[in-house]
This record gives structure tokens, sequence and C-alpha cells, in this order.
């Protein structure tokens, strides 16, 4: 779960981390409010979960209470990557002597919390590990003793000369690792941390992406959940309790189980095309998680065929077979529909089927050779 860049400073400032005061605006008028309330020059800064916001005109330096009214106006109700802006962030702007970057994430082949800082802040660190990988320095932390402080100096130093700099940075480090952890995060950044001109460091921007299987036990964290501000799709995966992650093909996948939903996926590259989406319907599926799939894969304008894949073991084929003929009476499919279903109640399945005008595969290589051949046609 994405949270955006101000709830992100709420879970930065809890950790002791200086961070600017800033807070939400809905309207152009609170926006000026709230820059006639800091006083000086305000950033306004769209609050969306996406990317490039300054790219987009997402953010702003406004030199007045006026400028900061006008450029609210501007940015509420624009698009940014499909997501409309609903609200803006008003903060203080601070004058930046120097930009770097602090980041740490869940490295999963570790195991275990990486951070990763780079004097080079303020552009994606990605550029930065392209470019100029000796500029980034790693750590990968031991979960049995967390973050210690030589490890947030021997970082810290990584960033700064100055041994005062260097010394508030620490600290820094020490605060957002704590952050991450308390939040249930798998990934928490300040991009950039800027020092001043009268040598203070500060996190000027914040972001963070919540573990969604820590949500259960951090509901504080779980209500700050923005739905409005995620793709459809995936907020009706999630209240369908499916596994749902979108690509850029043109075959969608519909299969159940992580395994079989990457094998398929992996398939449909060998054959020569590309997956639109991982989705994944679960062990114990039921017509109406099948229609939903289906709702989900069909929003999807750049999807050519829908292939089914269904190994039934806990699934029954039935309830699968069920769910497609349903979804086909609720939705206007305009796209072929290829299926293979075999396992428990696999001949239950095909009748079912059968009667609605559909035919069903049982060898994985033919019905992903087939989607492949009808997403090209």
């Amino acid at each position: 779960m994405d949270i955006h860049e101000y709830q992100a400073k709420e879970r930065f400032r809890a950790a002791g981390i200086p961070v600017p005061p800033g807070e939400i605006a809905r309207t152009p008028d609170e926006a000026q409010a709230l820059a006639e309330k800091f006083g000086g020059m305000t950033v306004v800064k769209a609050q969306v979960h996406s990317g490039g916001r300054g790219k987009a005109g997402g953010v702003k330096l406004a030199k007045t209470p006026a400028d900061a009214r006008a450029y609210a106006a501007d940015i509420l109700g624009m698009e940014i990557n499909g997501l409309t802006v609903e609200k803006v962030l008003v903060t203080t702007a601070e004058d930046i002597d120097t930009e770097a970057y602090v980041g740490v994430l869940v490295d999963r082949k570790k195991q275990a919390a990486t951070f990763m800082v780079s004097p080079e802040g303020g552009i994606d660190i990605e550029e930065v590990a392209h470019s100029n990988p000796e500029a980034i320095r790693k750590l990968t932390v031991d979960p049995r003793y967390g973050l210690l402080p030589h490890q947030a100096y021997w970082l810290a130093n990584f960033l700064y000369e100055d041994p005062g700099l260097a010394k508030q940075a620490s600290k820094i480090v020490g605060q957002l690792y704590r952050a991450f952890v308390d939040s249930g995060a798998s990934m928490a950044e300040i991009n950039p941390l800027i020092t001043t001109p009268d040598g203070k460091v500060k996190a000027i921007d914040a972001k963070m992406s919540i573990d969604d299987n820590e949500l259960f036990r951090r509901p504080e964290v779980a209500e700050m959940r923005d739905s409005s501000s995620e793709p459809p799709a995936e907020t009706k995966a999630r209240e369908a309790s499916l596994s749902y992650v979108k690509l850029d093909g043109a075959v969608g996948c519909c299969v159940n189980g992580a395994g079989l939903a990457m094998a398929t996926m992996d398939l449909v590259k060998y054959y020569g095309g590309e997956p639109a989406n991982f989705l994944d319907i679960g062990g114990s599926s039921n017509p109406e998680k099948v229609v939903s799939a289906l709702e989900i894969i069909t929003s999807d304008p750049k999807v050519k065929v829908i292939l089914f894949n269904i190994f039934g073991g806990i699934t029954r084929c039935d309830d699968v077979a069920n769910g497609i003929v349903e979804a086909t009476k609720r939705i206007d499919i305009e796209v072929p529909i290829v299926i293979r279903l075999t396992g428990t109640n696999e001949e239950k399945a095909l009748e079912i089927l059968k009667d609605a005008g559909f035919s069903a595969y049982t060898s994985m290589d033919a019905v992903v050779e087939k989607a492949v051949e009808l997403a090209k046609a």
C-alpha cells in the first residue's frame, strides 16, 4: 500500500526526523490560508500515488499566498498518470545548499532491510545507479540487531565530509529505520535530504510503501489508504480478494495460484507474446470472483485476448466455468476468450462451457500458443 507524501511525513515526524511544516488543502482558498499561516514562500505539491509530479506541473513554488491559491486552483483536478489530484500539500519552502538521497527497502534476495544512500539527491536513484553507481553506498541491516549507531554514521559519512552534517544525518538515518520498521514498510525514502546554508539537515520529501501483510496489526497505518488515488482495477481486485498486477502486454491472464500464474506469463513470453497482467483468483474461487476478475481484465484497453489457465485442486473447475458464463452475460466482452480447465470437476465444467458455446483446452502449451496467436491477429 502506498501512502501520500504528507502521510509519510507524519510518520517521519513521529520518528523525530526534521521535516518542514505542511498541511493538506482541498480547495484554493484553503491553500491560500495555509500559505498565509506559514508566511514566506511555500511549495504547493499534488498528492497522488504517482511519480513525475513535478514534470506534470504538480509541484509549484509560491512566492505569495495569492500564488499558492492560483497554483492550487491549477493543480486540483488535474490528472497525473491517470490519477486525479484531489488535495495538495502546502509546505514551507526551504533554502537548499545540497541535496542527498537516503532510502531503505526490503531486499527480498537478502531477506533483510537494505539502505541505499547517495550524495546525488533530487533525482531518481535508478538513474544514479545506472549513470554513476560509485555514488551509492549500500548497507544490509541484520534483523537480529537492527541498525547500529556506527552503521548509521558510516552511511551518513558517505554523504557529508563535514562532521556536523554527518552527525545530523546519522541521527536521521537511524530515525528513518525506526519509521520503516514501526510502519511495517517495504520501502521508505527521503529524496532529497537537504542541507541549508545555516548548516541544518532536513527531509523535504518523503515516500513510503507499506507491506499489505503488515496492515492487520497496524490499523492506524491501514486507515491511511486512499483508494481514490489508486488505479481502480487495483482497488477492485483488493476488494474481491484477488491478487492483481497490471502489466503492459495484450494477453489478459486469469489463473489460479501464484506459481501457475508466473508459469503462464513465462509461457506467454516464450511463445512471443506479452502478458497484460498477473491475476491470481486464488485456491478457492467462486463464480463471483471470476466475474470480478473478468471485469478487471476487460477494463484494460490493451487486452486483445483473455486467457484462462485453471488447474483445479482446491479450486473447482465448474465454479470457474460458471463464473465465465455469468460474466459473459453481465459484461460486453469484445475480445476472444481461450480456456484451459483441468482437475477437480473438470467434466462438469466442460459441459457447462459447451452448453454456453465455449470450448476448452487441456494442454497448457496449446492454450497459451492460441492466446498469443489471437493477440497478434
